[in-house]
């Protein structure tokens, strides 16, 4: 069985299964381009990567000049301005060894100051239009981990795709938007399968996302025999059993109050904290590797974490009653010793 989709109005049909680019930048490029190759081999046609994944693009264009197998291509960047996402989207494509991206992403929208800026006269948006019409994208995309945003984009349609986090354990996506998005015609990809590596069981992570037949899922991998180990699991039935049901069960109760689902209800914070990214910074650098540790936009968040004065402000706005400052010291104490 290989199911494929149709990503919404973009028409790019591909494997249900795709390739999340994150994980290749933290080991070296040899056993990189191998695993990109070896999941092409396999069948898997719609790779995603982003400007921010360091290495990920330039290794996935050295593996795509080594077969002739047609392959979707997605890439993001951060920049919010029309300049520079089309400066970002010039260095993708020498990085990616190509001449054309089939989709480019508005990377990690946060919040509505940010997509604001976005589609204003001179955002990003403008910048990926141009490209459009330039031939050098074929469509355009956001992605972001606010569903109260999702909800906003999918409603103004003024993208291709959406990207929003979802497994069993940030399950909401299939609530509220996911749906909408389908029903008018936008291509949905679902990241963190497995909750950015915090779920250890990707038998049970994968089966719950690929049981919604119209979304594409982009889980990350960094060796083949990973490759192999999804690519077993999407051939075989998505359907869980009874066990099935109560370990998911287990594992979301395990984590209820631990586990940040991204919606950033909490903030602002009075000390300029984004709680979700520090919350998130262990599994995180685990999957992407520790040199993420040196970037400036996590070292900024690492220093305003520091600054926590654990003034339960978060707390009484988080729905899910989530011991914030306490986890924020617990990630912060992690990362201090990987420093």
């Amino acid at each position: 069985m290989m199911r494929r989709i149709t990503l919404g109005r973009t028409g790019i049909e591909a494997c249900q299964l795709g390739f999340g680019g994150i994980p290749i930048q933290k080991v070296d490029e040899k056993q990189a381009v191998e695993t990109v190759l070896h999941a092409v081999e396999k069948g898997i046609d719609f790779i995603d990567t982003s400007r921010l994944y360091t290495t990920s693009e330039s290794r996935i264009g050295k593996a795509l000049q080594q077969t002739d197998k047609k392959v979707i291509l997605a890439s993001k960047s951060f920049q919010k301005t029309s300049d520079g996402i089309r400066k970002d989207i010039d260095i993708s494509l020498k990085e990616l060894q190509k001449e054309f991206i089939d989709l480019y992403q508005c990377h990690f929208v946060m919040n509505e100051m940010d997509y604001e800026g976005i589609i204003s006269s001179k955002g990003a948006l403008d910048g990926m239009l141009k490209a459009k019409e330039e031939g050098l994208i074929g469509h355009i995309g956001i992605t972001s981990h606010s569903l109260d945003l999702l909800e906003r984009v999918i409603e103004e349609g003024k993208f291709d795709t959406i990207m929003a986090c979802y497994s069993f354990l940030e399950p909401a996506a299939i609530e509220r938007v996911i749906p909408k998005a389908i029903q008018k015609n936008i291509g949905v990809i679902a990241m963190k399968s497995l909750s950015g590596g915090v779920i250890q069981n990707p038998t049970l992570a994968l089966k719950y996302v690929l049981a919604q037949p119209d979304i594409m899922i982009i889980p990350g991998v960094e060796h083949k025999d990973l490759v192999d180990e999804n690519w077993q699991i999407f051939q075989e039935s998505h359907a869980l059993s009874t066990d099935e049901k109560e370990e998911i069960r287990a594992i979301q109760k395990q984590f209820d109050k631990t586990f940040c689902r991204r919606c950033d209800y909490c903030l602002p914070c009075s000390e300029g904290i984004l709680v979700q990214v520090m919350l998130g910074m262990k599994p995180m650098v685990l999957k992407e590797g520790f040199h993420t540790l040196k970037s400036p936009l996590i070292l900024d968040v690492i220093d305003k974490a520091r600054n926590c004065t654990d003034c339960g402000e978060c707390m009484e706005k988080c729905p899910y009653d989530l011991p914030i400052p306490d986890l924020i010291k617990e990630s912060l104490a992690w990362v201090e010793k990987h420093l």
